[in-house]
């Protein structure tokens, strides 16, 4: 058996995950990685692999032979330039979520994928959790009829602490939080409904966020620290992301929401706010026979039936427990790295694919435009036709 060989980009972060990739007796060893950070490549080393080579640079790594694939688990502003390099460097390509900060971008990179002949697939670990997975085998199943309504609800209540105190908050490098933050659920939309969505309008601003305060101010040097609840609530991670949340540059949304029409007629709402005091994200699906709903601390599935027309449903409500599981982001990244695996070693479709990640992108960009362009309805655009004979 051949082991997969990969080289990972951007150790820190969600590139931790690079551990569930490498088992010295398993199907893939993780033997590279690649960080701005050294102290990142020497706690990557200890982490995943000693024997690994490291490199500040990505092309020094990219030229390496030996390495089969590549994880980006870079800035999101990066994903573009690494992945294309990947490609045409003749590797296959895991890419965190969100695919890029542009649909234009989503594009070049399946073109590159088109003319590589490697394998894709895209970092959407949600579709891995118990939870969501559930909700959409009782989708899948009928259990609720058709799905006519969908709403979303995300607090995203530390959204200062993970989100405003670096690169996040500046559009030019995020182009805003409906995409970096809301591709998970937007793509959620996509995946337990089956649809994609045709159009989108959005209503959002800064409330909160940004302000008057000096660029280069950092929060462990400000004379408001002790006093600031954006520091006090969290300074172990301002440790490490400790720009001023209400500095000039910040000009990413706070409080946004997005209406869409998906394919099929399909109506969904999608609701975020980041200086709420708690943190959760709550679905909602409704269709002709019931309703599906997760409670907020994703411990819990319930499903209400309507009994109108057929009375064997009047005793069919139910609620499902949900099982915890282990590893990241409730035990979703060891499965989603065994799939990168499946796809590239047995030619198995993966479930977070290249088209989702795009048709996620494209949405969160349309309805951005639209908040900032006087709210109207903005039609999503369609693949290229160069790509449409591509098998997605």
């Amino acid at each position: 058996m051949k082991q997969i060989r990969i080289g990972v980009v951007g150790v820190r972060g969600r590139g931790a995950m690079a551990k569930n990739l490498h088992d010295e007796n398993g199907r893939s060893v993780v033997i590279a990685g690649t960080d701005v950070n050294k102290e990142a490549l020497e706690q990557f080393k200890s982490d995943v692999n000693p024997k690994a080579f490291v490199t500040q640079k990505y092309d020094e790594m990219l030229k390496m032979d030996e390495i089969d694939a590549v994880m980006v688990a870079s800035p999101d502003f990066t994903h573009e330039e690494y992945v294309l390099k990947a490609f045409n460097a003749g590797k296959h390509v895991f890419c965190e979520k969100p695919m890029a900060i542009t649909t234009e971008g989503c594009d070049k990179m399946l073109k590159a994928w088109q003319e590589s002949g490697k394998k894709f697939m895209i970092g959407f670990n949600m579709r891995y959790m118990n939870i969501f997975r559930v909700m959409k085998d009782i989708v899948d199943a009928g259990t609720i009829g058709e799905i006519k309504a969908v709403w979303v609800r995300h607090f995203v209540g530390h959204g200062g602490r993970w989100y405003y105190h670096d690169w996040h908050a500046n559009s030019k490098y995020s182009t805003g939080l409906l995409l970096q933050k809301a591709s998970h659920d937007i793509d959620m939309i996509h995946w337990i409904t089956g649809k994609y969505t045709k159009r989108a309008a959005g209503f959002g601003s800064l409330d909160y966020y940004g302000g008057k305060k000096s660029n280069d101010l950092r929060c462990p040097k400000c004379p408001d620290k002790d006093t600031c609840v954006e520091y006090t609530y969290a300074p172990e991670r301002i440790n490490k992301h400790d720009m001023c949340v209400f500095r000039k540059e910040v000009d990413v949304e706070d409080n946004s929401t997005v209406m869409m029409e998906l394919e099929g007629g399909i109506k969904a709402t999608y609701m975020q706010c980041h200086y709420t005091p708690d943190y959760w994200r709550n679905y909602v699906f409704i269709g002709t026979e019931g309703r599906l709903e997760n409670l907020d601390d994703h411990s819990k599935v319930i499903v209400k039936m309507r009994s109108r027309s057929k009375r064997w449903k009047n005793f069919a409500d139910q609620v499902y427990d949900i099982k915890p599981a282990e590893g990241g982001h409730g035990g979703a990244d060891p499965v989603i790295c065994n799939d990168f695996i499946d796809m590239i070693c047995d030619g198995k479709q993966p479930i977070a694919t290249p088209l989702a990640g795009r048709m996620s992108v494209a949405t969160a960009c349309a309805a951005t435009y639209s908040i900032r362009n006087g709210s109207g309805m903005v039609e999503i655009p369609p693949l290229p036709k160069t790509l449409k004979n591509k098998v997605f």
